[in-house]
């Protein structure tokens, strides 16, 4: 589409750059811009342009355009907001889809830019807005219909205005009235309150009295009898009035229109398909309550805003002016329009891109104007968080039929993909202990214990109440928070469960289920310590990827591959993992391109391979759905959503393309609380949106009042109202007599919340070993029995030890609850164990920064007095680390020590290094220091030379972002 300077108004330089709402009102049919301060006040006697701008998650910019008719402009503004309209849509690309609002008759899109509503004013810039001052504050009645969205319109202050289908809104100088019509739903009337509270605010400066009446209720309290009063007394209402509202549009056929010279001709047609219509032509798509016009790519502008004149005088002729009138580009079709097609292509080949906004651009930037949001906007780098606190307790069930087996910590993260799992996460929330209760099933898990897991774990929900989050994930599509909740997780081919061994009988197939002495190839990924997973996948050159780490072993040979695209973080991931999976034997890194001929030959031979990253699909921006579902599900999107959307006696969808959330009301009937997980399962199957969703993404079942924050991040959250009681509607009733939510008991928090995998606790000082990655040396592992038996002693058998790399099993966040938690070894054992083997002993003790360690003249006394148990053998109390807590902390010692000829020490006593030796990639790296924490032996000066801070100032941040610092400085 051609577009020349004389085509845009002035008006819209400039306009859709950013994200927001730009609104003009036609003036002499000109759009003159309205400020900002008038936003949300519309006049009946004019017409209105509004353009809402929105960037997605990837940066790019959206365009929605509206023009608002009011019931009294004239025919020349309604035209020429039609026509500018168009312009404004050529001035940003010719994109935008373009929308007909009549007064009185918005669309939900359109009333959700100016929540809670809009209450058009009367008079216009025609009759130069002629308003009188009243001297006395005039009394006016509002009719309120809708549950999502609140359409309002002023009537007659009559007692025949009144009726029992709708909620009325009684304005008065002192005190507003709310009259609920006896057939009106408590959704509905909690959504006028919102207009209440918008009056209040808006006309009484947030000062005046609000009183609730009920219709059919007679003279029983003083508030009904004054509210009454103003209608000249009680009087019974009729049970059905005559309202004012447009005629009901009957439901049709789709109807299809060409549009030929202006006029529109209808096609005769069987089915209604993509092929019908024309690039170089005009459709008119009547659906009844909405009618669509399709704008072919190779149009002019002139064309479409003739053809745009097209619609309006077909929908006039079939006495239906008041049709919501949508406008679509070719390329850029809503999933509304497109899904009244019998068919229609997942991808239509038009060579668009960026060359209808690029075009303009060019133009504009020639007449020395700013075009840099015509453009698309550069995707905003955003480190995903798991939103998860990680310092909570963890169980793990295996499902075999219709048991479940309780994991020991040792085996709680081993999963195998024949099989299905339930997990049990509790984790302190921001008032409460909140849990997390989920269901894994591998790929090759079978039907029967799928409906097993989900069987009992919906019963283990049922005995917390519905308070606890449910979770359905599948194998290769688990989300960030399963993996910061598990941290170092294995999945083993074959599987464990009675059905998956049954099902090879059956089928005469050869047992795959992993061996330890077997040839095995996982492939390593993750992006930390507190989120790396090992995939065992089959034994194949065809399963390595240049952008992954790769363990291989076959009886006593193991083997690590990097790929060429690999970075020293993926490297560091595979040496911890190796401490999972053959902590006792050796291995040889295997670079891409260098490999052994061994190595090749345990795989099979060479083969090609991809290089590609694999991934699950990116998290979009969030749309939320109301529903119903009694035969089938049907849903409502709801625009500009916030959290006062959420009512608590309905279901709500949230969907966030790799996420699917159901939101759960409180006072939601049991048999419909019960269906959530088939509500979610329905939802991905019809794909609303046409979006492409996987069957297997995660669902969240999330009952109101124990939202994870992974949930509440969509919001701008407010967790106390979502622990009122009572309805919707006399919640809200709550928050506008008392101008807010009642205050809560906020109970005092276990522990700091840490989102980023790791506990906000002080860090315990870790003994640790130097990790190589040089190729020509053979890697030995291995620790001396007196630290085995130490460790095994003082280090919780359920604890995730973060700072040594690679990691045990044990893992100390989340901490597990499992059978073998509480098999403890005597202290005085490991003590004396620890003291013959090393000529000093090693206080162990909480240090803050850790001291070179070589021994001390003389180690603290430790008790040999055994922790005790709880009943279920892993309370806090079992935990070592809590017992060191809980006791008088003494005063970091400096460790002594001979200072080396060469070295330095800092004002901590600890010897100095430069940089170029501490870095893991140092050709004459420093012996004799804990590896985990390099950047300590770096002097004051060099450290904020390379950290940009002091060390005290870097020691405040949260672990994960020191990790991330260092991994960056090559010292992690």
């Amino acid at each position: 589409m051609a577009v020349s300077m004389r085509d845009l108004d002035p008006a819209f330089q400039g306009a859709g750059q950013k994200a927001g709402i730009e609104i003009w009102r036609i003036e002499k049919l000109s759009p003159v811009p309205v400020p900002k301060s008038s936003h949300g006040k519309f006049y009946t006697g004019d017409s209105y342009i509004i353009l809402k701008t929105s960037a997605s998650k990837s940066g790019a910019l959206r365009h929605d355009i509206h023009y608002w008719l009011g019931e009294d402009t004239s025919q020349d503004e309604a035209g020429a907001a039609a026509i500018k309209t168009v312009e404004l849509d050529a001035a940003l690309g010719g994109r935008a889809v373009q929308y007909r609002e009549v007064q009185g008759h918005e669309t939900d899109k359109f009333l959700s830019y100016f929540k809670p509503c809009i209450i058009p004013l009367k008079g216009g810039i025609a009759s130069g807005f002629k308003h009188v001052e009243e001297e006395e504050y005039k009394t006016c009645l509002y009719v309120c219909q809708g549950k999502h969205v609140v359409h309002v319109k002023e009537v007659p202050f009559a007692r025949s205005s009144l009726n029992h289908d709708d909620i009325f809104i009684l304005d008065t100088k002192s005190k507003i009235f709310q009259f609920n019509g006896s057939n009106s739903s408590i959704q509905e009337r909690a959504k006028a309150l919102e207009v209440v509270q918008y009056i209040k605010d808006t006309y009484h400066d947030g000062k005046c009295e609000v009183a609730a009446i009920e219709d059919g209720k007679l003279m029983a309290d003083a508030e009904t009898g004054e509210f009454w009063v103003f209608f000249g007394g009680f009087a019974p209402l009729p049970r059905k009035t005559a309202r004012d509202e447009a005629k009901s549009i009957d439901i049709v056929a789709t109807r299809l229109y060409r549009v030929h010279k202006g006029q529109a001709e209808p096609v005769e047609i069987e089915s209604l398909t993509r092929e019908l219509l024309d690039t170089n032509s005009f459709y008119i798509v009547d659906c009844g309550i909405e009618v669509f016009v399709w704008m072919g790519r190779n149009t002019s502008l002139d064309e479409r805003k003739t053809a745009s004149g097209a619609a309006d005088e077909l929908l006039l002729g079939l006495d239906r002016p008041k049709c919501h009138v949508v406008r679509v580009i070719e390329g850029f079709e809503t999933v509304m329009f497109r899904s009244k097609f019998d068919s229609w292509p997942q991808s239509t080949n038009v060579a668009v891109t960026e060359d209808g906004r690029g075009k303009v651009a060019a133009l504009l930037k020639r007449q020395g104007l700013n075009v840099r949001g015509l453009m698309k906007a550069a995707p905003p780098k955003e480190e995903p968080q798991p939103y998860i606190d990680c310092t909570g307790d963890l169980q793990v069930w295996h499902v075999n039929g219709q048991q479940k087996t309780l994991l020991q910590a040792s085996d709680q993260s081993k999963f195998y993909s024949g099989d299905c799992y339930i997990f049990q996460y509790s984790y302190p929330g921001e008032h409460k202990e909140e849990h997390l209760i989920g269901t894994w099933f591998g790929r090759r898990s079978f039907e029967e214990d799928r409906v097993s897991a989900i069987s009992q774990a919906g019963k283990m929900i049922e005995l917390l109440k519905f308070s606890a989050t449910q979770a359905r994930i599948y194998e290769g599509y688990e989300p960030l928070q399963f993996f910061v909740i598990f941290q170092s997780f294995l999945v083993f081919k074959g599987g464990l469960s009675e059905g998956y061994k049954k099902h090879l009988v059956e089928k005469e197939l050869a047992d795959d289920t992993y061996k330890d002495d077997g040839i095995a190839l996982f492939r390593v990924q993750g992006t930390g310590p507190d989120n790396m997973q090992s995939i065992q996948v089959e034994p194949v050159a065809s399963s390595l990827n240049s952008s992954y780490c790769y363990i291989l072993h076959s009886g006593s040979s193991v083997f690590t591959w990097t790929g060429n695209l690999t970075t020293s973080e993926d490297q560091e991931l595979v040496e911890r993992q190796l401490d999972l999976i053959k902590p006792d034997m050796q291995s040889k890194l295997q670079k891409e391109g260098a490999e052994s001929e061994q190595f090749w030959e345990m795989l099979g031979g060479k083969s090609e391979y991809p290089s590609e990253k694999i991934g699950r699909d990116a998290e979009s921006d969030p749309h939320l759905f109301s529903c119903t579902f009694s035969k089938d599900l049907q849903v409502t999107e709801i625009y500009n959503f916030n959290q006062d959307d959420l009512m608590t006696e309905d279901i709500f969808i949230l969907d966030c393309h790799s996420d699917i959330y159901i939101w759960v009301g409180q006072q939601v009937e049991y048999k419909n609380k019960m269906q959530a997980l088939a509500i979610a399962e329905k939802f991905l199957e019809y794909d609303f949106l046409m979006e492409k969703l996987s069957h297997q993404a995660p669902i969240y079942i999330v009952m109101e009042g124990s939202e994870p924050p992974f949930f509440t991040r969509h919001f701008s959250w407010d967790s106390t109202k979502s622990a009122m009681h009572g309805n919707s509607f006399q919640r809200k009733l709550t928050l506008v007599k008392n101008g807010g939510p009642p205050p809560m008991d906020k109970p005092k928090r276990r522990t700091p919340v840490s989102y980023g995998g790791r506990s906000a606790a002080p860090e315990k000082s870790q003994r640790s070993r130097s990790v190589s990655f040089s190729p020509d040396r053979v890697r030995v592992r291995g620790r001396s029995p007196a630290f085995n038996a130490l460790a095994a002693t003082f280090e919780n058998p359920n604890a995730r030890n973060l700072s040594t790399p690679p990691p045990m099993v044990r893992k100390l966040y989340p901490k597990s609850v499992a059978p073998d938690s509480a098999k403890l070894a005597p202290r005085s054992e490991a003590i004396a164990a620890l003291t013959a083997s090393f000529d000093k002993a090693l206080p162990v003790k909480e240090v803050i920064i850790p001291r070179s360690v070589k021994g001390s003249p003389e180690a603290p006394k430790l008790s040999t007095e055994a922790p005790k148990s709880s009943p279920q053998g892993n309370s806090k109390e079992n935990s070592v680390n809590n017992v060191t807590e809980e006791a008088p902390k003494p005063k970091p010692e400096t460790i002594q020590e001979d200072v080396k000829e060469g070295e330095t020490e800092d004002e901590e006593g600890l010897p100095i290094y430069p940089y170029d030796r501490l870095k893991t990639t140092a050709e004459d790296p420093v012996t004799e220091i804990d590896v985990t924490k390099r950047e300590t032996y770096l002097s004051s000066e060099e450290f904020r030379e390379k950290f940009g801070m002091s060390k005290e100032a870097f020691y405040k941040l949260p672990k994960w972002k020191r990790n991330k610092l260092k991994m960056a400085l090559q010292l992690f």
